[in-house]
């Protein structure tokens, strides 16, 4: 009879309260990640470290396959130059939530890197960017490009049911240092509040850093495939941003 009872107790409050409690207590988050990407392919990057080893060097400059190359990168502290471009999937893991704010929470500041220059050459126009960051400001926050001003999350909210998902194309620029950073999310379930934090695809902070006077090295694409050498001078003809800058 008192099982039975307990039963029928559980049987109500459940009903009443649903599985997000349940959920809650169990220590599912409120949103689940479903993708995490740094868009390096169509960006220029920089190492925080020279490339010295022969063999290194040797996939850079050949014709390695490009998992191979962003390894070595990767190795060496890659970073883009500027303007970190992220693509984040978000997928509701609640009967019904709210996001209400995201924010790029820096986690180190360095001077900027100046290992190597890699300068993509593009064959088209950058994508569409729908939330962007400065990391270079004392509270930096994300806003949008029709109002570049005012945070994004004080005038709207995201609200996403259970498996729904929104994708989140935003750029994070940095021109005064080398900074590494995460994405600190502020989740509203029912009357709680939640917080949780994205990092990289590989599990370690972003990264984004602004340009050095000068590098130790400067590479381009190689129409051969990977990356070829050039100088200094060759780098500030066919990269502005270095002219802009006053370095060059």
């Amino acid at each position: 009879m008192i099982v039975a009872a307990v039963g029928v107790v559980f049987t109500a409050w459940f009903n009443a309260r649903g599985s997000d409690t349940v959920e809650s207590i169990s220590g599912e988050p409120p949103i689940k990640v479903g993708h995490v990407a740094v868009d390096y392919a169509a960006q220029d990057t920089t190492l925080r470290e020279t490339v010295t080893d022969p063999a290194d060097r040797a996939v850079l400059l050949g014709s390695a396959s490009g998992s191979r190359r962003d390894a070595v990168m990767a190795r060496h502290d890659r970073a883009p130059l500027e303007t970190a471009d992220l693509t984040v999937v978000l997928v509701g893991n609640r009967s019904s939530l709210r996001i209400v704010d995201i924010q790029p929470r820096v986690l180190d500041r360095k001077p900027v890197s100046d290992g190597a220059l890699f300068i993509y050459t593009p064959a088209g126009e950058a994508a569409t960017i729908e939330l962007a960051a400065d990391l270079d400001k004392p509270v930096p926050r994300f806003t949008s490009p029709e109002d570049p001003d005012i945070s994004y999350f004080r005038k709207k909210q995201i609200d996403l049911k259970r498996d729904e998902r929104v994708t989140l194309s935003m750029t994070v620029t940095g021109m005064a240092a080398y900074y590494t950073f995460d994405l600190l999310i502020t989740v509203l379930t029912g009357d709680r509040t939640e917080q949780m934090t994205i990092q990289g695809p590989d599990r370690t902070p972003f990264r984004v850093t602004g340009t050095a006077g000068t590098y130790h090295a400067y590479y381009t694409t190689s129409p051969l495939g990977g990356w070829r050498p050039i100088s200094r001078s060759a780098a500030c003809a066919i990269e502005r941003k270095l002219a802009r800058a006053g370095k060059c």
